[in-house]
């Protein structure tokens, strides 16, 4: 039914958390997907400042109304949360607010679940006037749901169930028009920084400066990738959402003496909350007025497909889903020798007859980088569409790699690589 693990370290200080993912699918997605989610789950905890110290995995057909696991399950937690001295019970889905508030009364601990994390470590990590009010904005938006909880004491003193209109609720409605008011403000102001981007996109337009924006998956390296490409120091670590603000340096292209505008923007993640999308619009914006993406996709993950499925859809919902593509898989450095590519460079044909060129690097050690760039000078230069259609698709595995899908493989080595670019 469940499957549970203590994952304890000595770490001093920091508030102990139990971490929870359910199956709601009947158990198809296998053991491995939950290792994977969950492990996403502790790397969101400890972004946010918490140690994870045990695992819990139910599995269920529909979550409870109450209590999301049921009260079996929860009790089950409960004992976890004694036994560990926790402080905190992270759920990997999103919880109502009616469920949040039974489980931390049935639990006797915080609750939180993967939304409020990542609000958490978006409001530690926002750096810029920009970034902090949209952060800002996606919090009042969240806790505009929450009122109740937070003052559910008040009525608790009042007594009785015929009681109404007492201070909880007046402080309630209260809130809720502070809160409306606060992010009438907020939003107001983002339509200026808006209107400011827009400003700048124009003039970026007329001088006709070519646009490359960095998207991906978090902590798949695009920071760092973005430092290598214009030896800038863009902050880069290992971490889930280290780059909230977008910064945006001259790529100098020698080959064609064309220097492209490069942009590094914030990570995608996995059931990204859509206020979130919403209220970093100016953010990804810089996405969307792109005229090449680089995808970058962390090779080694375990779960590589998902986590370019979950990029692709974000960037449908923002409306840059027709824009060309380069797919970079980084990490090459994190692979066994076994794993990696005969060729760093290779052309896949998605559905449709669409042709996406693929480069596989390490933004640490260098590995593809002068490929990367050969692709970049040929899109900038505008020979980038002629060069893929006159190259051969990937039809061969030459990847040991079990977390390579079928479908993400590289052409045979006797196969031309890309061209270089025409200046």
């Amino acid at each position: 039914m469940t499957a549970a693990g203590s994952h304890a370290t000595t770490q001093p200080g920091l508030p102990r958390a139990i971490l929870v993912g359910v199956d709601f699918g009947g158990g198809s997605h296998g053991a491995s997907h939950f290792d994977a989610t969950l492990d996403e789950l502790a790397l969101l905890a400890e972004s946010a400042g918490d140690l994870p110290v045990a695992r819990v995995i139910a599995r269920r057909k529909s979550p409870d109304p109450a209590l999301f696991v049921g009260s079996g399950k929860a009790d089950e937690i409960k004992a976890l949360v004694l036994g560990h001295q926790a402080e905190a019970v992270l759920f990997d889905q999103a919880l109502s607010p009616a469920q949040q508030r039974n489980l931390e009364r049935h639990l006797g601990v915080a609750v939180a679940d993967r939304t409020m994390l990542i609000l958490e470590i978006f409001a530690a990590r926002a750096q810029s006037h920009e970034g902090k009010l949209q952060v800002e904005l996606a919090r009042l938006q969240y806790l505009s749901t929450r009122l109740v909880r937070r003052w559910s004491h008040l009525e608790r003193q009042r007594g009785g169930i015929g009681n109404r209109g007492g201070p909880g609720e007046a402080q309630i409605e209260l809130d809720r028009r502070m809160i409306g008011e606060r992010i009438k403000s907020v939003k107001e102001r983002l339509v200026r920084v808006k209107k400011q981007r827009n400003t700048q996109r124009r003039s970026r337009e007329r001088s006709g400066t070519f646009r490359v924006s960095l998207v991906g998956y978090t902590n798949a390296g695009k920071s760092t990738l973005f430092n290598a490409l214009v030896k800038a120091k863009s902050y880069s670590a290992d971490q889930l959402f280290a780059t909230l603000d977008t910064t945006t340096r001259q790529l100098y292209l020698e080959d064609i003496s064309r220097s492209a505008a490069l942009s590094d923007t914030v990570g995608f993640i996995r059931d990204l909350p859509h206020k979130l999308v919403e209220a970093f619009e100016a953010t990804l914006q810089e996405a969307a007025d792109a005229d090449l993406l680089l995808h970058v996709i962390d090779a080694a993950s375990p779960v590589l497909a998902e986590q370019m499925a979950e990029v692709q859809r974000v960037l449908g919902d923002i409306g840059a889903a027709d824009i060309q593509q380069v797919l970079v898989y980084n990490k090459l450095d994190k692979l066994e020798f076994a794993q990696h590519p005969r060729n760093h460079t290779d052309v896949l044909e998605l559905e449709g007859g669409v042709r996406v060129p693929r480069v596989f690097v390490s933004a640490l050690d260098g590995r593809g980088l002068p490929e990367l760039r050969r692709i970049l000078s040929a899109a900038v230069s505008g020979t980038l569409q002629a060069d893929l259609n006159a190259m051969h698709s990937s039809s061969t595995s030459l990847l040991a790699s079990p977390q390579l899908p079928v479908d993400l493989t590289l052409h045979d080595a006797d196969q031309p690589e890309l061209p270089d670019a025409a200046a």
